[in-house]
C-alpha cells in the first residue's frame, strides 16, 4: 500500500494515478498572468490559481486521492485528521463525496470561515489549543475513539501524490518555466512539486516561501535537519506547522532555496494581488509573491510559476483592517 512506503519510494506514476483518481472531484484551475506584476518584479509570473479549486484550496487534491484510494473496508469507519483549516475542509469535502464520516481536530483560533466550511461539508470538529503538541494530543484521543483512517495534512504519501498533480497541470498550461515557487508550512505542496518537477522538468528550480515569524523550514534547510517550532505566530495561518520526515525528504533533496518574508511584506503582497489581479487569496498564498518582490535578483528575467494555494479568508478579519 502507498501509505506504508517511504518518501523515496514515491514515483511519477503515483502522481499520474492520483490525477486519474481525483479528476471527477477537482477543478483544473486556471493560470493567470499580470503585466503589472511582471513589470514590478522583472520576471514573467504565471499564477496557478488553486484559490479557484474545489473547497477553495489545493489540499482537495491530496485529500481526494487519499479518500478515494481507500478500500471499502477501510472507508467504513471514515477518515480523521488535524488541520488549521484547508486540509480539514478539503478532507471533509472528499469524505462527503464518498459518503463517509470525517472527524477533524482544529485549533480554536482557526479562522471562523474555515470552521464553517468544514461543518458545511459535513465534517465533525473537535477543537484544540493552537500548538502542535495540543493538536497531536487531542487528535490521538479522537483517532482512538473513532477508529477512523488518519489522513495526515502533508506527511502522507497519498496526499503528496495528490498535491503533485497541481504542478503537472502547471507544466501543461505554460510554455516552459525556469522556476516554480510555492508556500511552505508542513511541505505537502512543495513535496508534490518536487516529485513532479524532478521527474518531468528537472531543469526547473524549486523555491519555497515562508513567513519570517514561522521560519522553521528555512532554518531546517540551512541546518540540514528538521527544526520544529511548536506554536509560531503569523498572519499566514496555513503555514504554522513543521516539516515531517516525508516532506523533509523532498525539501532536502530537491528544493533550490527557501526564502522568507516579514508579516508586513506578506500583507502588502496579499493586498497587491487583490488589487491588481482582482482575485481573493489567503495570506499564506501571498508569501511567494512577497519573497519575489523582496528578492528580485533571484527571479529577474525568468519564467516563474507561482502556486496560489487557496482563497479561504475570513472577510471580517482581513489583516489590513485595524
Amino acid at each position: 500500500m502507498l501509505d506504508q512506503r517511504t518518501a523515496s519510494d514515491l514515483t511519477i506514476e503515483d502522481m499520474r494515478a492520483a490525477h486519474e483518481r481525483i479528476k471527477p472531484y477537482i477543478h483544473r484551475t486556471p493560470v493567470l498572468t499580470s503585466s503589472f506584476l511582471n513589470d514590478l518584479t522583472g520576471a514573467q509570473l504565471f499564477f496557478k490559481c488553486e484559490n479557484f479549486q474545489k473547497a477553495g484550496a489545493f489540499k482537495v487534491r491530496g485529500a481526494s486521492n487519499a479518500v478515494f484510494g481507500l478500500s471499502e473496508e477501510m472507508a467504513r469507519k471514515g477518515v480523521a485528521t488535524h488541520s488549521s483549516g484547508n486540509h480539514a475542509l478539503s478532507l471533509s469535502y472528499a469524505a462527503g463525496r464518498r459518503g463517509i464520516p470525517c472527524n477533524v481536530v482544529m485549533p480554536r483560533t482557526a479562522p471562523q470561515a474555515k470552521k464553517d466550511a468544514v461543518r458545511g461539508y459535513g465534517g465533525i470538529i473537535t477543537e484544540c489549543e493552537p500548538s502542535t503538541s495540543s493538536r497531536e494530543e487531542v487528535f490521538a484521543r479522537v483517532e482512538a475513539e473513532t477508529g477512523a483512517e488518519f489522513v495526515h495534512p502533508y506527511n502522507d504519501l497519498r496526499v503528496i501524490a495528490g498535491q503533485a498533480t497541481c504542478s503537472a497541470e502547471l507544466l501543461e498550461q505554460t510554455d516552459g518555466l525556469d522556476a516554480v515557487i510555492a508556500p511552505i508550512g508542513g511541505g505537502g505542496m512543495v513535496s508534490g512539486t518536487c516529485l513532479t518537477l524532478s521527474n518531468l522538468a528537472p531543469h526547473v528550480e524549486i523555491y519555497a516561501a515562508e513567513p519570517e515569524q514561522a521560519d522553521d523550514a528555512y532554518r531546517s534547510f540551512k541546518a540540514g535537519h528538521i527544526i520544529a517550532d511548536d506554536a509560531p505566530d503569523t498572519v499566514a495561518d496555513g503555514l504554522k506547522v513543521p516539516l515531517k520526515e516525508n516532506t523533509w525528504h523532498f525539501v532536502s533533496h530537491h528544493v533550490t532555496d527557501i526564502l522568507t518574508a516579514s508579516e508586513q511584506e506578506i500583507i502588502d503582497a496579499m493586498k497587491l494581488t487583490w488589487k491588481r489581479m482582482k482575485i481573493v487569496i489567503e495570506a499564506s498564498c501571498a508569501v511567494p509573491l512577497a519573497t519575489i518582490l523582496k528578492n528580485p535578483e533571484v527571479f529577474a528575467g525568468k519564467r516563474v510559476g507561482v502556486i496560489i494555494t487557496g482563497g479561504n479568508v475570513d472577510l471580517d478579519t482581513l489583516p489590513w483592517i485595524k
